[in-house]
């Protein structure tokens, strides 16, 4: 049944040679749709909204009646998000805002109970393939980075006003960079002479100071870096992980797809602490904190996309997909 779904909707996600490729493929689809058991009639958020493609599957899966609160940072997201609720009437439920406050945005839409909830934390090919959003270092653009253009801080106040000593640690914590004393040096050398704009300027100033290797682009781990600093986005999903639990029902699947290994690490240590039955210290002789596990984790290790997926969609590459279900 899914696989038809899948194979229906994207001849892409069928075998290689099979059919086209779309401008934003969703990654790990299948196995998304499993580990979320979605049903006809079932409500879900998908709190990531992004090109739609996991939305659409859960639609197909859920048919006819399934309902899905469709959330994005995004303004351009919420426009495909709105143009697939035309498509299928009164299914869709399309929402801008970030998940950081999903409990507030789901509620307020009549999701206070849910039998699914989906986090994709990748950035969509659409952001990447547009110049003027800044995440792409093959692209020149302006140095912006915001999932919402229209609010906070754009990545080049970070990289024009921060000492070196601040943005050695950001680029450390954030895009675990070895070399971010380095980068942060010739960051501070370079907008002394000229105001850094663009993320071609950038990317070129890291290539320099550290060279290039073969594997990843150099700036690779510094855009992350700056990304996650200007979204807050470690933070929003703390906060996001927790309200999918006060969100679900009993029985409701928790599915989080992550990109790089600090996504993964927090999404693993908070299903690991919400399926354990006591949180006390390990010198404490009887359990204090009256913890009762909320969470039966479905994945003992990250679920990764095999390898003709990666062919087909080679930034599919780094996921890793973790899920859980909401106990009694």
């Amino acid at each position: 049944m899914i696989e038809r779904i899948i194979t229906t909707i994207y001849p892409e996600a069928s075998p290689a040679g099979s059919g086209g490729q779309s401008l934003h493929q969703p990654v790990l689809l299948r196995q998304a749709i499993e580990l979320l058991a979605v049903r006809p009639g079932g409500r879900y958020i998908d709190a990531t909204f992004g090109g739609g493609g996991h939305t659409r599957a859960i639609l197909e899966a859920s048919a006819p009646d399934g309902v899905v609160l469709a959330i994005d940072a995004d303004p351009e997201a919420i426009a495909r998000a709105e143009a697939l609720a035309r498509e299928f009437p009164g299914r869709v439920v399309p929402c801008h805002g970030n998940f950081a406050a999903l409990a507030e945005l789901a509620r307020a839409r009549g999701f206070a109970e849910v039998d699914g909830v989906l986090f994709d934390l990748g950035l969509s090919s659409f952001q990447l393939a547009a110049p003027s959003r800044g995440f792409s270092f093959q692209l020149s653009g302006p140095l912006d980075m915001r999932f919402d253009p229209t609010r906070g801080q754009p990545a080049s106040v970070i990289v024009n006003t921060w000492p070196a000593e601040r943005l050695a640690e950001l680029l450390a914590r954030y895009g675990e960079e070895p070399r971010a004393r380095r980068i942060a040096r010739a960051i501070v050398e370079a907008r002394q002479r000229a105001p850094i704009e663009t993320t071609g300027q950038l990317a070129e100033i890291v290539s320099r100071a550290v060279g290039r290797r073969r594997g990843i682009h150099p700036a690779t781990q510094t855009f992350q870096a700056l990304r996650i600093a200007v979204n807050q986005e470690l933070e929003a999903l703390e906060a996001g992980l927790a309200a999918a639990v006060e969100l679900l029902r009993p029985g409701g699947r928790l599915v989080v797809i992550s990109f790089h290994s600090l996504e993964d690490r927090l999404v693993k240590q908070f299903l690991r602490a919400e399926s354990q039955s006591c949180r006390c210290p390990p010198g404490v002789p009887v359990c204090v904190c009256g913890q009762q596990p909320r969470l039966r984790i479905l994945t003992r290790k990250p679920v990764r996309p095999d390898p003709e997926e990666v062919q087909a969609n080679p930034r599919s590459r780094s996921a890793r997909l973790r899920a859980a279900e909401r106990l009694p």
